[in-house]
């Protein structure tokens, strides 16, 4: 079975977004994350800024990539809504940690949050409502 039709077969809330949906979003939201994680990371690489700032923009990029492996490879659909809440949770950080140092960077993280905030609580639903599910 491949993984969309195993997506298909999963019990989700009556509010879940289309697939294409969804795409439409990440398509919108990528360029955004890559212009402002890629800035603050060229910024701590020159050392403009501190090191550790980036810290949470590298464990929010790492989570993020492995949201689909996690979910649609190993179709872990626990394992996912975890993953999903550290990304959800390095976002604040990343807000926090930019702040001082860029707020555009900081700022720009807004859709991303919302978005992700909509997807952990869509993910949360999906987990529990498949729990013991084969």
């Amino acid at each position: 079975m491949t993984w969309m039709e195993w997506y298909d077969n999963l019990a989700k809330p009556s509010w879940t977004p289309v697939p294409t949906t969804i795409s439409l979003i990440w398509t919108i939201l990528y360029p955004i994350i890559l212009i402002s994680f890629g800035f603050l990371f060229v910024r701590a690489f020159q050392s403009k800024v501190p090191r550790m700032v980036a810290v949470p923009f590298a464990i929010n990029l790492v989570a993020n990539l492995l949201f689909m492996p996690i979910f649609a490879g190993l179709r872990n659909v626990p394992l996912a809504a975890a993953d999903n809440l550290i990304v959800w949770a390095t976002i604040i950080w990343c807000v926090v940690a930019a702040w001082p140092v860029h707020r555009w960077v900081a700022l720009a993280q807004g859709p991303y949050f919302v978005w992700v905030s909509i997807a952990t609580v869509l993910q949360v639903s999906i987990t529990a409502m498949n729990l013991g599910r084969p």
